[in-house]
């Protein structure tokens, strides 16, 4: 995923969709737009980014994960949690430096998907189908014809927290 923090104008359109798309309890979000601003005053910039799971490569959510409920799903290359097989003891949650992550009210941990269920029919997620500036593309990394590959070309990318270490695959447009 490619998040152009140009575009995006944080209108939550994205928040919203994936909420109703994933039917996410009240009071809880799968993903979130935080603000940033920097510089100083006169001379600001804000930049708005569309936060969710970064859907790590070297996700430590998954190794720390005692039951196999947090895993790679291989067929979409994403993070995944199996609710039948978590026991809700939060480990997950400890280890993700994104905060991304809650205990759903039913008793398991729940998190952004990426969509699973749309990849698997070839569409795209629902807060890129959504955004209204097209802020947001979801694709192939490792197909060089791809349309994120389009997008990213040329364009400075940034990573949230790339000292952590868990290589994220979500990247940001500057």
């Amino acid at each position: 995923m490619v998040v152009d923090t140009v575009r995006c104008v944080g209108c939550h359109a994205c928040v919203i969709s994936c909420f109703m798309e994933n039917d996410v309890p009240e009071g809880y979000t799968r993903d979130w737009i935080t603000e940033v601003v920097t510089g100083e005053y006169p001379n600001l910039k804000s930049t708005i980014y569309s936060e969710r799971c970064n859907h790590c490569d070297d996700a430590p959510c998954v190794t720390v994960c005692p039951t196999g409920a947090s895993h790679y799903d291989e067929e979409t290359g994403t993070v995944q949690v199996d609710p039948n097989k978590c026991t809700g003891c939060k480990a997950c949650i400890t280890a993700c430096p994104y905060d991304a992550r809650f205990v759903h009210p039913d008793g398991y941990v729940s998190k952004c998907t990426l969509c699973e269920h749309r990849l698997k029919e070839g569409e795209t997620t629902a807060c890129a189908a959504t955004c209204p500036t097209k802020a947001i593309t979801v694709g192939d990394l490792d197909d060089p014809a791809s349309e994120i590959h389009e997008v990213m070309n040329g364009r400075r990318i940034e990573t949230l927290k790339p000292g952590a270490g868990t290589k994220p695959r979500v990247f940001y447009l500057t």
